[in-house]
């Protein structure tokens, strides 16, 4: 399961959608074929994964699939439910149920019902790859990426807000790596106005993959973006599964204090700048004690001279 959810990640974002999805199938020890959701949300996992195979070597397989198989029918497509009850593998294998009122549970039960042995595995590393999509049905919101670039002494900025470049080329294209597998990519108007980033992804061959771009202000969207009174409005996204927040410090502020952030990435150079300006705003905290047991560290990893870590919130 841990290896079909790292699968998953090829399918993010461009499944939306629909969630990203993968399955593998696995038979007499080996795996057979994988797959995953496709663009634009069609074919499903599952599909991808079954074509092909003879009736009876999926008789005795087992497959793993991330997300509960959806048990509705669509204008565009078969329900997966169906189309494992016509493969008749052995044994289905699933990481997560689904949310989706339209099947929650039923997929896993008309299988069940159809004498195929199911095994439900509740797999962290099936939630975290389909974060955003759980999210949303859950919360009703997209999940929430807050990154931050600083100095040792925590300023994303010189007191004159020159900030180009606080990290070097190997950080920078971390963050352009991951921007790409965000739907939408949100700024603060100040840091619109002043600096006009273009938000979007400049690595070669993933040009395509730019997000669409938003930007937290009360007054008229900018042309070519999507304008948001507040962060809790992100619920308005139509769509969007993962939100990529970049800045700057009082829309960063914001995001935290509304308890919107689920996870952080921190691009931390080896500089010192002193009197510059600050990565965060006031977060409205009133004691030392709130601040603590928010976050649990998830990865770490060195980007040339510069470190990269990010954390998960605790909820």
């Amino acid at each position: 399961m841990a290896a079909a959810a790292r699968l998953a990640a090829r399918a993010r974002p461009l499944s939306r959608p629909n969630p990203g999805v993968a399955a593998l199938v696995v038979a007499d020890g080996r795996m057979i074929a994988r797959g995953w959701t496709q663009a634009g949300g069609r074919p499903h996992a599952e599909a991808a994964a079954l074509a092909g195979l003879a009736p009876d070597l999926l008789a005795r397989a087992t497959l793993y699939v991330t997300l509960e198989p959806c048990a509705h029918q669509s204008d565009r497509g078969p329900a997966c439910t169906d189309l494992i009850l016509a493969a008749r593998p052995g044994r289905v294998v699933i990481g997560q149920l689904d949310p989706d009122p339209r099947t929650a549970g039923q997929g896993m039960a008309r299988l069940e019902a159809a004498g195929i042995a199911v095994t439900l595995l509740d797999a962290p590393a099936s939630a975290a790859s389909l974060a955003g999509f759980l999210t949303r049905m859950t919360r009703g919101r997209p999940w929430v990426t807050l990154k931050l670039a600083t100095s040792l002494d925590g300023c994303i900025a010189l007191a004159d807000g020159t900030s180009q470049w606080i990290t070097g080329e190997p950080a920078r294209a971390h963050v352009h790596a991951h921007r790409a597998r965000h739907d939408a990519i949100l700024v603060g108007g100040g840091t619109w106005r002043a600096d006009q980033p273009r938000l979007d992804v400049r690595l070669p061959g993933l040009e395509a993959r730019s997000p669409s771009r938003v930007v937290l202000t009360r007054g008229p969207a900018p042309e070519g973006t999507t304008a948001l009174p507040a962060p809790e409005a992100i619920a308005e996204l139509a769509g969007v599964q993962y939100l990529y927040v970049e800045g700057g410090a009082q829309t960063a502020a914001a995001f935290l204090a509304a308890d919107l952030v689920d996870e952080l990435h921190l691009y931390t150079a080896p500089i010192l700048i002193g009197d510059g300006l600050k990565a965060l705003g006031p977060l409205g905290l009133a004691g030392l004690a709130e601040a603590h047991g928010r976050w649990h560290l998830a990865t770490r990893r060195q980007l040339g001279s510069d470190a990269f870590a990010s954390y998960l919130r605790t909820r």
